[in-house]
């Protein structure tokens, strides 16, 4: 940068008159200035691994974790949504890449289609699926949220995508699958008490065999 001075007194040496000044800044030298330290890629990086670890542990003892998609969604209504879930049902915003590395390489890496658009996680830590579900489904008929359904969920292992939701709806309460397994053993009581004495792990065995069977039959109509 250069700074011309062009105005000089009249009493100045003839030599001196008219004649133009110009002043260049040394720019050699710049003030080194201290650095700040850099902490806001640390604490960003803190966050993530806190993400990640909080969804792992709402994984633990879950039945069916479910994507929904929240775009267009304000802050009160996540929280009269969340007011309105029960507390074995737990909802998390996260980002998708976030929520994958928690879940990538188990069981839940079959909702890896869901890895797309703006998510919040519904983790459900009950087997009651359709008493879980349906909080959510009153809370986006009454506020007409059409396009905020869900995008998926993953449960035993299976992946739901949105049109396949109403066999998870629908699915036999607990109350339900025992009074159909009562009433569709037909065998003498004696076999029926023997059954129901047997180690726990059996009975869960017969009670899983004949709720899938009524899947079966329900998937057939």
């Amino acid at each position: 940068m250069e700074v011309a001075l062009l105005s000089f007194s009249p009493s100045l040496s003839p030599l001196c008159h008219n004649r133009t000044l110009t002043l260049t800044p040394n720019l050699s030298k710049t003030p080194n200035y201290p650095r700040l330290p850099v902490i806001r890629s640390a604490v960003s990086r803190s966050k993530k691994e806190e993400t990640v670890e909080t969804v792992k542990s709402h994984l633990e003892n879950c039945h069916l974790l479910a994507a929904i998609n929240y775009k267009g969604l304000t802050v009160k209504q996540f929280q009269d949504l969340r007011r309105t879930l029960p507390d074995t049902t737990k909802l998390v915003v996260a980002k998708n890449t976030l929520v994958y590395k928690a879940i990538e390489g188990t069981k839940w890496e079959a909702l890896k289609p869901c890895m797309k658009g703006m998510n919040a996680w519904l983790f459900v830590q009950t087997d009651e699926i359709p008493s879980a579900i349906k909080p959510y489904r009153s809370f986006q008929k009454e506020r007409k949220l059409e396009d905020n359904d869900f995008a998926g969920a993953v449960f035993e292992g299976k992946f739901y995508a949105p049109d396949n939701f109403k066999a998870l709806e629908t699915m036999p309460t607990r109350a339900e699958v025992y009074a159909k397994m009562l009433g569709a053993l037909q065998s003498p009581a004696i076999n029926l008490v023997s059954t129901l004495q047997a180690p726990a792990i059996e009975v869960i065995m017969v009670l899983k065999a004949y709720v899938k069977k009524l899947e079966d039959e329900s998937n057939a109509a």
